[in-house]
């Protein structure tokens, strides 16, 4: 699932790509995908890109006269940019992957696509970005959050800490990945409590936070959209690493399963040594 620093490096190829163009042509091709029909996709045409954004991990796609795309890419969610597209003929609505088509009128573009079959990537049209169910929800942003708001946030909501970070009401912008990768920085347990995080460990993790969202993000930042996927990959330490040697302490990363999603960590650097139950509920390391 794109995060932060993804969506980041989205917006800023699209400041720097697709801002000044008007667009050509607003595209649906999967219905579902486009949660919102007033204004209609038609208002889009005609409209110059002016700005590029995020929420969290909601990409905002600004237009001329207050017009926002809000785009949230899901799981297998992309945003692919076209310097020329195949075809001028309209897309026409299937089971293909291309969600979303946006024409401008230099002959470029871009396209918002989803793989698989869980289609879950969801699109808004709005004049208020405010007005997306999933962007009034969320909490402060998980990289500009200083470290008081960073605490109170975590010690309001009592529960395993890979699970809070990763709750976009409590900070927005963490997923899967990078929360694997702030908890393996900070040498904590996915499964410790956070009321019962001491000050320092607070400050550790907030710090660990900021130090590998900016880093992912400073990374991230240049490279063509193509190219991010394989970016985020280079920089892991512990995530989809089950089985392979920790790169600060040698010990092998391990895994805990759950019904549609895994978490990894290395147990020399975050467990004590001691390897997590795989099952929800460890009685291990908190």
């Amino acid at each position: 699932m794109p995060e932060l620093p993804e969506v980041e490096a989205l917006a800023g190829y699209l400041r720097e790509r697709a801002v000044g163009r008007r667009v050509e042509r607003f595209e649906v091709a999967s219905i579902n995908a486009l949660k919102t029909y007033d204004p209609p996709p038609s208002a889009v045409a005609g409209r110059a890109v002016v700005g590029a954004g995020r929420y969290g991990k909601f990409l905002d796609v600004r237009f001329a006269e207050g017009l926002h795309l809000v785009v949230h890419l899901a799981r297998a969610g992309w945003l692919h940019y076209r310097e020329a597209f195949p075809s001028t003929a309209p897309l026409r609505p299937g089971k293909g992957p291309i969600a979303l088509r946006v024409r401008l009128d230099d002959g470029s573009g871009f396209d918002l696509t989803e793989a698989g079959t869980q289609k879950k990537l969801a699109a808004y049209l709005v004049t208020d970005p405010a007005l997306v169910p999933g962007v009034g929800k969320l909490g402060p942003d998980a990289l500009e959050a200083d470290l008081a708001t960073f605490g109170a946030r975590l010690r309001g909501r009592r529960g395993q800490v890979k699970g809070v970070l990763t709750d976009q009401s409590v900070l927005a912008g963490i997923g899967n990945a990078y929360s694997d990768e702030i908890l393996h920085a900070a040498k904590l347990s996915p499964f410790a409590i956070t009321d019962r995080l001491t000050d320092d460990q607070l400050a550790t993790l907030h710090a660990a936070t900021r130090a590998v969202l900016g880093d992912a993000v400073r990374r991230s930042m240049g490279q063509r959209a193509a190219e991010l996927k394989g970016e985020k990959r280079s920089g892991l330490k512990v995530h989809a690493r089950k089985g392979l040697p920790c790169p600060v302490c040698g010990d092998l990363v391990r895994e805990v399963s759950f019904a549609d999603s895994s978490l990894q960590y290395c147990p020399t650097c975050q467990t004590g040594g001691k390897p997590l139950a795989d099952r929800r509920l460890s009685r291990l390391v908190r």
